[in-house]
């Protein structure tokens, strides 16, 4: 699998892949056990290597994950994707905690949900802890309806499962964005 380089610009944020020195920063916005504990691949401890090893894995052309940098200055809000999740394909995010409650997590979602659009993806899953009824929130705001299962999920950073709430999106009943390149 190759690295693709895909962008997107959206009113206050640019996504783009992540790099090899990203590593720091990347570090410095997920080692945060309040942010880890509503990730379920993300380890707690997180460390310098767990992040040198997130920016160095590759990227499927057809399930791209972003960094989401701040566009005024560049600044690492978090990071967000799809990811192939057996038939499925999920959207993932993470925000690090001095971005909470600004609307970065739905601007961003906003932004990869016209990307897997584009890129010919139908049918989005997510799911969110149920003690983290903020992501709820922001899956609601981007038009996931609550699919009525709550299901155990492993989280590695809480070392245990716990009970999330499904989400899904038809993209077919979405508008379709029409980019222009100028």
């Amino acid at each position: 699998m190759r690295r693709e380089a895909m962008f997107h610009r959206s009113e206050r944020l640019f996504l783009r892949p992540p790099f090899a020195e990203d590593w720091k920063a990347v570090l410095g916005g997920i080692a945060d056990e309040g942010v880890v504990r509503n990730l379920s691949r993300a380890p707690w401890p997180y460390a310098a290597t767990d992040a040198q090893s997130f920016v160095a894995m590759d990227i499927a052309p057809k399930h791209p994950r972003f960094l989401i940098t701040r566009a005024r200055d560049a600044a690492l809000i978090g990071c967000i994707g799809i990811d192939a999740q057996g038939v499925d394909t999920e959207l993932g995010y993470w925000i690090a905690r001095p971005f909470w409650g600004q609307g970065f997590a739905t601007e961003a979602g906003r932004a990869v949900l016209e990307i897997a659009q584009a890129l010919g993806h139908t049918r989005i899953v997510a799911s969110h802890f149920l003690d983290n009824p903020a992501s709820g929130k922001v899956l609601s705001k981007l038009g996931f309806q609550p699919t009525g299962r709550i299901v155990e999920r492993h989280s590695c950073g809480r070392g245990e499962p716990a009970a999330t709430a499904e989400y899904a999106l038809d993209l077919r009943e979405m508008p379709t964005v029409t980019r222009v390149a100028a």
